[in-house]
Formats: C-alpha cells, sequence, structure tokens
C-alpha cells in the first residue's frame, strides 16, 4: 500500500469523535480553551482572547494544504474540546506527524488524549500504511514528552534553536517517532490505559 497524505475524515471512539475541523466548532472551542494562557502555553500561536481569533488560528489550519486538522468532540456531549492535526513530513517517506493538539483543561489527565491517538495512530497506520508517525514538542514541556513516551513514542533527538515561540524566545524541540512495526505494541498500550481510563 502507497502512504498519501490523508483526505479530511470522521474518526469516531468510545469517547470522542475525530470530524474535521470547521467554523461551526469555534463556539465550544473557545469555550473550552480559549483565553487560557495554560492551554496555549506550547502552543505554535499566542493565546486567542476571543472567538475571532481562535476562528483566525482555527481557519489558518483547515487552509494550509500539508494540513488534516481534527475537532476533537466529546461524544457524551457533542461538543468541541480541542482540536488536533495530521501534517505532512517533507523529507520523510511514507511519513506522517501529528501534532498542533490541545485540549480544554477540563479534560486533561482523561481518556480524550489516550483515545485520540488511538485513532490518529490506527488511522495513520492501519489506513494510509505509513511508515512513520512523528510527535515532536517543545523541550520545556516536559507533561507532554511523558505523554508520548507513555504511549510509545521513541526519543530520535533535539533540534536546537529550532523555531521562535510566539513571545520571541527560541524553542528547542524534541521528536519522537513511532514506527509502523512498534505499531501493535503502542495500540495494545494505548488500548490497556484506555480501558483503565
Amino acid at each position: 500500500m502507497t502512504a498519501r497524505m490523508p483526505d479530511p475524515t470522521t474518526l469516531t471512539g468510545r469517547f470522542v469523535q475525530l470530524e474535521p475541523l470547521g467554523p461551526h466548532h469555534v463556539p465550544d472551542l473557545h469555550a473550552a480553551g480559549g483565553n487560557d494562557d495554560e492551554v496555549w502555553r506550547w502552543m505554535p500561536a499566542a493565546t486567542p482572547r476571543t472567538e475571532e481569533e481562535t476562528l483566525r488560528v482555527a481557519l489558518s489550519l483547515v487552509e494550509n494544504p500539508g494540513i488534516v486538522p481534527f475537532a476533537v468532540i466529546l461524544r457524551r456531549t457533542g461538543r468541541a474540546i480541542g482540536w488536533t492535526t495530521l501534517h505532512d513530513v517533507p523529507g520523510f517517506d511514507d511519513s506522517l506527524e501529528i501534532g498542533w493538539t490541545w485540549y480544554g483543561r477540563a479534560h486533561w489527565r482523561t481518556a480524550v488524549n489516550t483515545e485520540c491517538k488511538l485513532l490518529l495512530l490506527g488511522h495513520a497506520f492501519d489506513k494510509l500504511g505509513h511508515n512513520r508517525v512523528l510527535l515532536k514538542t517543545d523541550v520545556l514541556n516536559t507533561r507532554s514528552q511523558q505523554a508520548i513516551a507513555r504511549i510509545g513514542g521513541v526519543y530520535e533527538g533535539t533540534l536546537r534553536r529550532h523555531r521562535r515561540r510566539p513571545d520571541g524566545t527560541w524553542r528547542d524541540t524534541v521528536y519522537f517517532g513511532i514506527l509502523d512495526d512498534e505499531w501493535p505494541a503502542c495500540r495494545e498500550r494505548l488500548e490497556t490505559a484506555l480501558d483503565h481510563d
């Protein structure tokens, strides 16, 4: 199977549904995490203070041809509580990146992130036939690094002074990867964690 960038699609789990991000999600998204500096602390954009600013950031993802953004919908309420994306990885054959992920603070340390990663990784490996999935984060974001390692991400290195943060300081970026032959063990780890969340 030849891997490819995914078309916008809907991925459904027990707790969350991932659906193509659109402007209609913005009121819920802003209510869940807009104007919250802690939610946006590690994002590559400044904290959106208004719905209009949240819309602008969302549309920048929707309109980027190298990104497939998903609204994260909590199934029990039907409301958007965050977003996550799949990215093209230039220079790497048959690779995708999971990134630009945030959830409203009320949903941290719940089944939400576990199931989102299970759905996205399953889509990338089982449906699209990718060879590798990349996950990266700010070197200062230890919570994210621990979460990536917990699901089976393998540390691959740190790019020093990789990009500017919204406040103008330099960010070192920590890279993790999951290969297709590592996916079965990773999937089992995620499914076990989901059963205990």
